[in-house]
């Protein structure tokens, strides 16, 4: 059971995902705090038996990102249809999601040597927007109305956001530097 523990987390995280969204739609703040809260600390307690017990999977590995990102889009998505989220930062932030999977899908397509895993910028950027969305779910499970504060955090997720996507995009465009100083 316990060679099985990470990838029933990671699963649990990806029914988590909807339950979030039915929960904000239907003005259930409290409980959509808490559903965040546990799908963070599942994704923290998945990568941790994962690697301290070697139960690191073929299947997790696509999983764990994939309940991820579908955490974080639904999560965005939902807050901007609430009116919580500024439009706009949900469109960067799924946007450069967007560009880094087509980034990836081009750079295998033209035979780059782009190495694909996480680096620090994209990293801070994913702790800064799970940051924001945590922070946006307790103003509204709190029932707290505070712009000035809602606004400083979107700018700062936004700004956060380009970083690391401009770090993918020099990743990518020094392979492809790489690639056309190479004697064919």
């Amino acid at each position: 059971m316990l060679r099985h523990l990470p990838n029933i987390l990671t699963g649990l995280r990806l029914i988590a995902a909807p339950a979030l969204a039915v929960l904000l739609l239907r003005a259930m703040y409290d409980a959509a705090f808490g559903v965040f809260v546990f799908a963070g600390v599942s994704d923290v307690a998945d990568g941790y038996l994962a690697k301290r017990f070697k139960l690191a999977t073929r299947f997790g590995r696509y999983l764990d990102p994939t309940a991820d990102k579908l955490l974080m889009t639904i999560s965005f998505v939902v807050l901007t249809w609430l009116g919580i989220a500024p439009l706009w930062l949900t469109v960067l932030v799924i946007a450069r999601d967007l560009a880094i999977v087509l980034g990836i899908l081009l750079a295998r397509f033209l035979e780059l040597p782009v190495r694909v895993a996480p680096i620090a910028a994209g990293k801070f950027s994913t702790f800064v927007q799970v940051s924001y969305i945590g922070l946006m779910l307790l103003f509204l499970a709190l029932g707290a109305h505070w712009p000035m504060r809602a606004n400083m955090a979107a700018v700062a997720c936004g700004v956060a956001t380009v970083f690391s996507w401009l770090a993918y995009a020099q990743i990518w465009l020094k392979a492809l530097a790489q690639k056309r100083s190479k004697p064919a």
